[in-house]
Parts: C-alpha cells; sequence; structure tokens
C-alpha cells in the first residue's frame, strides 16, 4: 500500500514536467482538415536578420518584436466539424490557463477574440491566443472558416502592426494595439 502511495506521489510530482513538453493544441496538428503553420523563435529571427532597411521605423519595431517571440502557431480550417474543434480547443485552453479577454469583435457572421496572458507591463503579454471564426452563407449553403494564432514570449503589444504587416499575419492582429 506504501508503494502504491508512493507511485502516485512521484506520477502526481511528474506530471506537469511530463505536460511541459505537449501543447494543449497539438491534437490539432495531427488532422487532415487543419492547415497549420508554426512558426519557431529560430525562424524569426533569421526572418528579422534578412530585414535589412534598418532606418524603417516599421523594420525596426519588427525586428525588436521577432526577437522577443518564442513561437507563433497559426491553425486554419474551413471544415465545419475541424472548425469546431479548433474552436473548442482554443476555448478549453483560454479556460484553463486563466487568459484574459482582450477584445472580441463581432461583426456580420465573423467573430474576433483576442486573450492574453500579462507580461512585464501593461503593454505586453507572455502569450496571446487570437480565435477568428467566420460563417458566410453563400448559395443557401454555410462555409465556415476558423483561424486560431498562437503566440509565446515577451510581446509587445504596441509593436504587433509591424509584425502583421510583416509576416503576412491576419489583420484582425493590428487592432490589438488599438485597445
Amino acid at each position: 500500500m506504501k508503494n502504491i502511495i508512493k507511485t502516485l506521489l512521484v506520477l502526481a510530482c511528474m506530471s506537469p514536467m511530463m505536460a511541459t513538453g505537449q501543447s494543449a493544441f497539438d491534437q490539432l496538428e495531427d488532422s487532415e482538415k487543419i492547415g497549420t503553420v508554426t512558426i519557431s523563435k529560430g525562424m524569426l529571427g533569421i526572418v528579422a536578420n534578412m530585414s535589412i532597411d534598418n532606418a524603417d521605423e516599421e523594420t525596426q519595431e519588427f525586428i525588436d518584436l521577432a526577437k522577443s517571440i518564442k513561437e507563433i502557431k497559426v491553425f486554419v480550417s474551413d471544415d465545419q466539424m475541424a472548425s469546431q474543434k479548433i474552436k473548442t480547443t482554443a476555448k478549453g485552453y483560454v479556460t484553463s490557463s486563466k487568459m484574459e479577454s482582450l477584445m472580441k469583435v463581432k461583426d456580420d457572421g465573423s467573430e474576433v477574440n483576442f486573450y492574453v496572458i500579462e507580461g512585464k507591463d501593461r503593454d505586453h503579454v507572455s502569450e496571446m491566443v487570437m480565435l477568428v471564426t467566420d460563417m458566410e452563407t453563400r448559395s443557401g449553403r454555410a462555409d465556415f472558416e476558423t483561424v486560431l494564432v498562437t503566440m509565446t514570449g515577451d510581446i509587445d503589444l504596441t509593436k504587433i502592426g509591424a509584425l502583421v504587416n510583416k509576416m503576412n499575419l491576419p489583420k484582425e492582429l493590428k487592432e490589438v494595439n488599438n485597445d
């Protein structure tokens, strides 16, 4: 009986360590109906170093922000079931991570939600999740598209616009620094 209790205690202590290698979003990468893009810190560094025109203010903001981001993941689907999976996974993650709702935009069948985990000050976050859901009705049938963007690092919200422009990320991210 003591061995069972010791084993359970060891497993309980180790479970957070084992979980850190896994992301709540890893399951989305396995779906054939969900497109994914993962941009690592190394790739962001390469892109930042390729930005030659340092005199341009937007380029410098992009370089500064790119160097502070650890990872960007983008998940996209136009399949109704896969879109629901993305939405459910994102909402579950936001709730379990105790993320704060930063902004919500609803317009003409589209909904954009931004969630963050606060960083070192008011203008910085350590993690940001953007969930875009869109439903259009064309020719009597509903078309769904869902986009989920996650970013981790020391993200300066005042410089998000430069990142969106340079990396062709969803334009809704530009609205974050206007909040």
